[in-house]
């Protein structure tokens, strides 16, 4: 079958890289789809089961360091489009291990580059019609100051305007021209891949584009992160460990509405620009995690408070940034994008789905997945 255009998804099976896969599948059925993903702990193939027979997807267990498999992906597949969301994401990790995250998100990043741009050039449009589609974080940013505005007194309550939560906890936000401030091993590894792509323009002239983008929730997110666990726990009724006293602010976005970003700036997007991704939905840790306490208890049956018990604080962690705040006005000036769901909605969505799948939470938290694909691509 020929296809009209051949778009390699790094990172594909885990949390925005399946919905970005997904998404790009069902939209574009004269797209192939080429979804490569090394499956290491956050990697889950069960993420696509519902995608992964159709005619214009196809998964390659590959690791992006390899840059000799890179290359020979790119002529085998006559890649023309990159959307690169292949990155070690834990903060909590990378304080434990910075050197994966150098590997990975820097190294990993580079190998993508260059291989991309050797096989572009040897092709007679050289970079024509191509493009290499980079997705980083608001965290490169470092972090902002927590000020309260006059006449706005959070917490808020789900139903809270989202011009309210844009300017909840401060009127001072992160902008495509940001100078990048990163404060732990994570931030650091995702700033330097963020210049290497740039630079890879500004040299070679590679067709590139970046954005960073504000906390994502969702279905099939990792458990470690905070919104899946905290689901888990008050199910089984474990402790909600909450770091320092809860006050860190983070900006949140569904998954899908990242994904849509994502689309539209693939297809139309300026090259060489940054776009800012945010939900425009800032929200202290403390007070997320009670709104997700009342939706957990109220959907199982729980007296309202049920779980408020479970709440635990910890240590903080070692240089956790205060507070992040996207402002995605450029895009949605330039492009027309902007979130589609209330935080209200979204979180509703998203506590019913880990609720009713259980045995896809199941299967992570007992490390089964793993052993499964560990056989099934053994010498590989």
């Amino acid at each position: 079958m020929n296809f009209k255009r051949n778009i390699l998804i790094t990172g594909g099976a885990g949390f925005i890289g399946s919905h970005v896969v997904r998404l790009f599948v069902r939209k574009y059925p004269d797209y192939r789809i080429i979804n490569l993903d090394k499956l290491t702990y956050a990697g889950n193939l069960a993420n696509l089961e519902d995608i992964e027979q159709e005619p214009n997807y196809c998964f390659v267990k590959a690791d992006i360091c390899d840059f000799e498999r890179i290359y020979a992906l790119m002529q085998e597949y006559r890649i023309d489009g990159i959307i690169h969301l292949a990155a070690e994401s834990h903060v909590d990790r990378s304080i434990k291990d910075p050197f994966t995250f150098a590997r990975t998100n820097v190294m990993g990043t580079l190998s993508l580059l260059q291989a991309a741009k050797l096989y572009w050039e040897s092709l007679p449009e050289k970079f024509e019609g191509k493009r290499f589609y980079h997705i980083s974080t608001d965290e490169v940013y470092g972090a902002l100051e927590l000020t309260h505005p006059e006449g706005i007194e959070p917490p808020f309550t789900t139903t809270a305007s989202s011009s309210e939560h844009h300017q909840a906890y401060g009127t001072d936000f992160f902008y495509e021209d940001t100078k990048y401030n990163p404060h732990s091993p994570y931030s650091a590894a995702k700033a330097s891949s963020d210049h290497f792509v740039r630079a890879y323009h500004d040299t070679y002239g590679l067709p590139t584009i970046v954005t960073n983008c504000s906390n994502n929730y969702g279905p099939y997110q990792f458990p470690e992160k905070l919104i899946p666990l905290f689901i888990n726990n008050i199910r089984h009724r474990k402790p909600l460990p909450v770091y320092g006293k809860g006050e860190n602010v983070r900006d949140w976005l569904y998954v899908e509405d990242h994904a849509r970003a994502i689309d539209l700036i693939f297809h139309e997007g300026k090259t060489a620009e940054t776009y800012n991704i945010g939900g425009f939905n800032e929200w202290k840790n403390i007070d997320l995690i009670k709104v997700i306490i009342a939706t957990v208890d109220r959907l199982l049956g729980n007296a309202e408070g049920a779980s408020l018990d479970l709440i635990t604080y910890v240590t903080d962690r070692a240089g956790h940034d205060l507070r992040y705040a996207i402002d995605s006005t450029k895009l949605q000036k330039e492009l027309g994008w902007e979130p589609s769901l209330q935080f209200e909605e979204g979180i509703e969505k998203t506590v019913r789905w880990y609720l009713d799948n259980q045995p896809w939470m199941d299967r992570i938290t007992s490390g089964e997945y793993e052993k499964y694909y560990e056989e099934m691509y053994k010498g590989r």
